[in-house]
């Protein structure tokens, strides 16, 4: 039993459960800075990371669904993508069914934060479900960042503070701009290591919108530079200069976007691997596999992400 679940939490890409554990943090400790209910705010946890599980295997779902038969989808797409499926270890209907198991555990913790908060975290769970349910669409249609940015933006901010402290603010949803920027820069890079399987797939993503490769690896550069612009902006508007430290990842924006224009250039180079990388999950089975590559660059725009929200965390918890 413990295997299966061990099979399938791998499946949903645990790894890139930080991006949602971060934020939430980011916003409990400011929400317990001003008096919040921890145990709302740990309730919301369980649901908002079991929606975010969810949401990674109905993506793979619709997209092994609806592409399966198209053999330039088979041939360039990179060999994580749906692999379980491809290698036979799961069907589409046992891939369904566990999306509908975290699917019901999400709606349970909503279900218990509406008796506990109102009828608002309704509203909240409702918005929340169409993002998690509709993502792939989403995704097809070149909205995937704008998805993940209001669901692990001002959703995920704002909601947990409501829960704790029953209220809204400005402060949380500028906060949640600036932390978000960060998430979205690990989706967008994702999307850009897989940028030939979804040309071939004719998925319009943003990536793909955008025109080629070198355009798109500009756009992430910009996209970082929002997110510290959003610090500069939240030092007058939440009275804390601390909202600056996070600026101290510059270095890592710019060592990602030599990685990425690495990969762009060749597919295959993998540099020399430094104390700075880490942590790579699970890298001598990754080699076995040949996928260090993609995932050398996938976990660098993952640790950027942590560490600006560690950086953030610190600056909320010193104000």
């Amino acid at each position: 039993m413990l295997k299966k679940v061990l099979f399938w939490l791998n499946n949903s890409r645990l790894f890139s459960l930080p991006m949602t554990v971060m934020s939430w943090i980011i916003i409990f400790a400011y929400s317990i800075k001003h008096g919040g209910d921890i145990l709302n705010g740990l309730i919301a946890l369980i649901g908002i990371s079991f929606a975010h599980l969810a949401t990674n295997l109905f993506d793979d779902y619709i997209d092994y669904k609806t592409l399966s038969k198209n053999e330039n989808f088979i041939k360039n797409t990179v060999k994580t993508k749906c692999s379980y499926i491809k290698d036979g270890s799961a069907t589409l209907e046992e891939l369904f069914k566990v999306v509908c198991i975290y699917c019901g555990i999400s709606f349970i913790t909503g279900t218990i934060l509406t008796f506990r908060c109102g009828w608002e975290v309704i509203l909240l769970a409702v918005l929340g479900g169409i993002i998690t349910l509709s993502y792939a669409k989403l995704s097809s249609a070149g909205l995937s960042e704008l998805a993940v940015g209001t669901a692990f933006g001002p959703l995920l901010f704002e909601g947990v503070y409501f829960v704790m402290c029953d209220k809204f603010s400005l402060e949380v949803f500028l906060l949640s701009i600036a932390v978000v920027v960060f998430t979205i820069g690990l989706l967008y890079t994702h999307t850009l290591l897989d940028y030939d399987g979804d040309l071939c797939a004719h998925k319009k993503t943003l990536c793909c919108r955008i025109g080629n490769k070198d355009k798109a690896l500009n756009f992430l550069l910009w996209l970082y530079c929002l997110g510290y612009v959003m610090c500069f902006i939240l030092v007058p508007a939440g009275k804390n200069l601390w909202y600056l430290l996070p600026v101290l990842t510059c270095p890592l924006v710019i060592m990602l976007f030599a990685l990425m224009k690495m990969y762009n250039n060749d597919k295959n180079f993998i540099p020399e691997i430094h104390w700075w990388y880490y942590p790579l999950d699970n890298w001598e089975n990754i080699k076995n596999e040949g996928t260090e590559s993609f995932y050398l660059r996938l976990f660098q725009a993952r640790n950027l992400m942590i560490w600006f929200s560690l950086l953030m965390l610190t600056a909320v918890l010193l104000k």
